[in-house]
């Protein structure tokens, strides 16, 4: 029992990080920027999501309803009809608490007002129809069948997870392929296959924001011999044999630094990320710049894995103004 809980747990975090990068995804084409302080509100969005599924769930399956209520501590004291009542009740109204979740994400100076204030939060009933059907089923299947097919040709995967600016989708493809090249990574543009665009439509088709200006109109792939680097708007997924696969990691990392992306994904990480990619493309010494950033990222309350990253880029933004 013992290792039981223990696998448990483990693949529990596992689809915890994997649920909570695809909503970060999802967000980050809704709302574009979010300030630090409003992200709590995009895991409630993910959270809501999980529950409404299960309480249909529950509804719709005897069992797995009596299961719910016999495992949860109190809850099996109720009454049955109670407790349906209360699963109706939640099951219509927290779509509505996803509407609300997603409405005030956004900064205040971004949010709508009046009669589109209450579409957005009414919108939350669509929204997470499109999440479920997004986070259960679709980009889990496309996650399974990419493995399978990495698996085999004896390949694996990577993943370098970005946010790509708005209307800069071809230029970060152009910026990548160049420098694939340059790294003797012969590569070629190729059209992705038409069902991978199907998450930014479903999202447009029921979201405002940035939707249509990260979405781009059509997704490639960059593919050359050993090597197949997918160019998404919110990750870059390289698959190939250990020595492309590492060696174009290690040239993409370098590269969007100064492309049409982002590597974080909240407001202020974002605005840091943007003034290193100025000092980079600057010919010549920065030392007055780069000072403010560092005065800066002294007091940037990030979470630890940005602030790593924008410590990364500003080493390598010193490095690239020094080099011209």
């Amino acid at each position: 029992m013992t290792i039981f809980i223990s696998l448990a747990g483990i693949l529990a975090r596992m689809v915890g990080d994997v649920l909570t990068s695809t909503l970060g995804w999802a967000s980050s084409l809704m709302f574009g920027r979010v300030p630090r302080s409003h992200q709590v509100l995009v895991s409630l969005m993910l959270a809501g999501t999980l529950v409404w599924v299960l309480l249909i769930a529950g509804v719709l399956l005897p069992g797995l309803g009596a299961f719910f209520r016999t495992s949860t501590p109190g809850v099996s004291a109720l009454d049955v009809s109670i407790l349906r009542l209360a699963y109706l009740i939640a099951i219509v109204l927290l779509p509505a608490g996803i509407g609300l979740a997603a409405y005030l994400a956004p900064s205040r100076s971004e949010r709508a007002t009046g009669f589109a204030a209450v579409g957005q939060v009414l919108r939350g009933y669509p929204l997470a129809l499109v999440l479920a059907v997004l986070l259960l089923v679709f980009l889990p299947a496309v996650g399974i069948d990419r493995k399978v097919r990495s698996l085999r040709r004896g390949w694996s995967d990577m993943h370098v997870p970005i946010v790509v600016k708005p209307g800069g989708y071809d230029t970060m493809v152009e910026d990548l392929r160049s420098a694939l090249v340059a790294a003797d990574l012969e590569v070629a543009v190729h059209e992705a296959p038409r069902v991978l665009s199907i998450p930014g439509r479903l999202l447009a088709l029921v979201a405002d924001g940035n939707v249509r200006n990260l979405s781009p109109d059509r997704l490639v792939e960059l593919n050359g011999p050993g090597l197949e680097v997918g160019v998404y708007p919110s990750d870059i997924a390289i698959s190939g044999a250990e020595h492309e696969r590492t060696r174009a990691r290690a040239v993409i990392v370098s590269r969007l630094a100064t492309s049409s992306a982002h590597f974080t994904t909240s407001a202020e990480s974002q605005a840091v990320e943007d003034r290193l990619g100025e000092v980079a493309r600057r010919a010549g010494r920065a030392d007055g710049e780069l000072e403010a950033i560092d005065g800066l990222l002294l007091d940037l309350d990030v979470a630890p894995e940005d602030w790593d990253i924008l410590y990364r880029l500003r080493l390598q933004a010193e490095r690239d103004a020094l080099r011209g």
